[in-house]
């Protein structure tokens, strides 16, 4: 799990350092390539069929991913790396809601609770009233990129009862491509060769924070699991101090604590309730 932690905030720095220059729709068609190489080939070695059998779901789920992967990535370049990680652990409280909404799963008194808390961490790390808010339409486009995310967790949910998740990873990179193509055709940008190293790296380190969590997924309770995983946040405003000469203020710290805790919050309450299989641990948007 701190593999996984240390390759995803890897990852955004990498996002963050092309970002100005490189447009986003070429920094997710490069992280889409090397994801869709990576998924043939995965699902090439385990011999199962690449097309699946509820293709329009399957579809629907890279799409709702795809978009999530925008507003994460545009997030990561227009805001300081801490508040961007922040904002994104949002999406377990948005998960619980949803599969409330969607899947008929209970929502109890705890989820609520969390979700007060979660967007109380909001307010702390967008400081509205302080004298160097953060930019309002950023932060709504990160907490946009954590409600993508839940609802692309819970379409994987909803596929899990009957795809192999190789081929539900490999839909992902499937729809991201064609998706992201016409806008790099629109103002192509010619990296350079570090920028095409950073561009490489966003994928494989993408891949390998994947792996990281499948395994420790697979071997830990996910209310432990998501608790490690949170080293990112302290990753991610590490990489912002000493890359990228960014600080964290209180103010972010304290709202991160609160989203920490609605985070927890609502992992405990739905894994006591949930009465459909686990989904495959793999994260859609990262």
């Amino acid at each position: 799990m701190l593999l996984s932690a240390l390759a995803f905030s890897l990852m955004v720095v990498g996002v963050k350092q092309v970002g100005d220059r490189i447009p986003l729709g070429e920094v997710v068609l490069a992280r889409g390539l090397v994801s869709l190489a990576l998924s043939l080939w995965m699902v090439r070695r385990l011999g199962v069929n690449p097309w699946g059998r509820r293709r329009g779901l399957l579809a629907l789920r890279g799409l709702v991913g795809s978009a999530a992967l925008f507003c994460v990535y545009a997030a990561v370049v227009h805001l300081p790396l801490a508040a961007a990680t922040v904002l994104q652990y949002l999406y377990p409280t948005f998960t619980a809601l949803l599969a409330w909404m969607l899947l008929g799963e209970p929502l109890g008194r705890r989820v609520l609770m969390a979700m007060g808390l979660g967007w109380l961490g909001v307010l702390l790390v967008a400081r509205p009233a302080a004298t160097a808010p953060l930019p309002p339409v950023w932060v709504l486009v990160a907490v946009a990129g954590a409600v993508l995310t839940a609802l692309a967790y819970v379409s994987v949910r909803r596929l899990a009862e009957s795809e192999h998740p190789a081929v539900i990873v490999l839909y992902f990179p499937l729809v991201t491509v064609p998706m992201s193509l016409p806008l790099v055709l629109l103002d192509p940008v010619l990296p350079t060769p570090m920028e095409l190293l950073a561009l490489v790296g966003v994928g494989v380190l993408t891949q390998v924070g994947q792996v990281g969590l499948t395994r420790a997924l697979s071997a830990l309770p996910a209310a432990r699991a998501t608790a490690i995983s949170y080293v990112q946040v302290g990753l991610a405003g590490f990489w912002g101090w000493w890359i990228f000469g960014e600080t964290i203020d209180l103010s972010t710290a304290a709202g991160a604590l609160l989203i920490l805790m609605a985070t927890l919050i609502s992992l405990s309450d739905r894994a006591g309730v949930s009465k459909r299989p686990e989904a495959p641990p793999e994260t859609p948007v990262q």
